[in-house]
């Protein structure tokens, strides 16, 4: 497997590398993890994790592309090189923008590939101004069709991205594998109690977790509780992630708008802290302004017992309906009638986070994301084994639920 991100590091893609990797080894198979020269070690039985070297002059990365990205992806390719001359691979399993190279090195050493689609990579482009540059984005678009046109199974996580894919991989398996993943199964309940040393007991909590990047929408969070706080005086915004020069510019911006002293930032947190902090909010919301891609944490609050504020953009709507979750349009006074309404209806929350929990369990179980990445891996074979093609549907493309012996078999893949 091939991740160009920080592994592990607590956001979207690298949650989701992180899961499809132990759906593998709790399967019986091995996982050799080529990845940047950042993050947290993940102990995993099965899971090899090789870092790429790090570049001069780069010391970390930041979300989105960048020169710095562009310089990791060089040794990141060369890593790839020597494991796949040093090992005989069933499969290489390419993520974003590594599929730009796996694709060719996966058919050179006779492994078969899959390409997790995470995002449309010339799409993404757009919520970064400085690269989105048209000679750039036709390059992105030429890369990403050749990748869908040619690799041997693709993953995408949410049915606008579905919608991309199979135009170009007509007859590839595919598989549509929203982030459902329970991160409990992972990571331990932690032994000391954030939310308590936050003193938060008394306050009604309005949560936000996630990344600081512009396309969260957390400049109209913030416009939207400064409305809201002269009429509570009992609320407490909490806004957990981000960059320490992210933190200070929002902090700045709160104590503009005068509600510096009801904001509280927590800086980027361990994902084992999140439950507990999720268990003090009375309320969660997610104020995306931008794109396409279902949010991963989204899951993970239908879970949550509490009820969900989102706006009513695509991003959202493909996973969530105003029957689970409270949508308003992406405008500061939406999101603040939304804050308003739910503080002033705790039964009407109640009722659209017991919804959620149902949704949740009913359609986006761990173990139907897990049988949904085995199922993948079994069409991707037995279309090598068989050269068959599977029935296409955006749901699961040509990978079925049953229980083949491919060669993805070899090591007593568990169901």
């Amino acid at each position: 497997m091939v991740a160009p991100q920080p592994f592990f590091r607590a956001r979207g893609t690298p949650f989701s590398v992180l899961h499809r990797i132990r759906v593998l080894v709790e399967a019986g198979h091995r996982v050799d993890l080529i990845t940047y020269p950042f993050g947290e070690d993940i102990e995993l039985p099965g899971l090899n994790i090789i870092r790429c070297r790090r570049p001069p002059f780069v010391s970390d990365i930041r979300i989105g592309p960048s020169l710095a990205k562009l310089m990791l992806d060089i040794p990141l390719y060369f890593s790839t090189v020597r494991a796949l001359r040093s090992n005989r691979y069933d499969l290489l399993h390419s993520h974003e923008e590594a599929a730009f190279f796996a694709v060719n090195l996966a058919r050179r050493h006779g492994s078969l590939h899959i390409y997790d689609m995470h995002s449309s990579l010339p799409q993404q482009l757009g919520n970064f101004g400085a690269y989105n540059l048209p000679l750039v984005r036709r390059l992105f678009s030429w890369l990403e069709r050749r990748v869908l046109r040619t690799c041997d199974g693709v993953i995408t996580i949410c049915r606008e991205l579905a919608e991309i894919a199979l135009p170009l991989c007509a007859g590839t398996p595919h598989a549509m594998i929203e982030n459902t993943a329970d991160d409990r199964r992972v990571f331990d309940a932690p032994v000391d109690n954030l939310a308590s040393e936050l003193e938060l007991t008394g306050r009604r909590v309005i949560l936000y977790t996630g990344t600081f990047e512009p396309y969260q929408g957390l400049d109209l969070l913030l416009d939207a509780f400064s409305q809201v706080d002269g009429q509570y005086q009992d609320t407490h915004l909490l806004m957990v992630g981000g960059r320490p020069e992210q933190i200070a510019a929002y902090r700045r911006r709160a104590a503009e708008l005068g509600v510096g002293n009801a904001v509280t930032f927590t800086g980027t947190v361990h994902p084992a802290q999140i439950p507990g902090l999720i268990d003090a909010a009375d309320m969660i919301v997610s104020p995306r302004c931008a794109g396409t891609n279902t949010p991963l944490k989204l899951y993970g609050y239908m879970r949550s017992g509490r009820p969900l504020l989102a706006t009513d953009l695509v991003t959202h709507t493909q996973t969530l309906d105003e029957s689970i979750a409270y949508l308003v349009p992406p405008t500061a006074h939406d999101l603040a009638r939304g804050m308003r309404d739910l503080l002033d209806d705790p039964e009407r929350g109640r009722e659209l986070a017991a919804a959620a929990r149902v949704r949740a369990e009913t359609c986006f179980s761990d173990a139907d994301y897990a049988l949904k990445v085995l199922a993948l891996y079994d069409a991707v074979a037995e279309g090598a084994d068989d050269h068959r093609i599977g029935v296409q549907g955006p749901e699961m493309t040509g990978a079925g639920t049953g229980t083949s012996a491919g060669p993805m078999d070899q090591a007593g893949t568990a169901r």
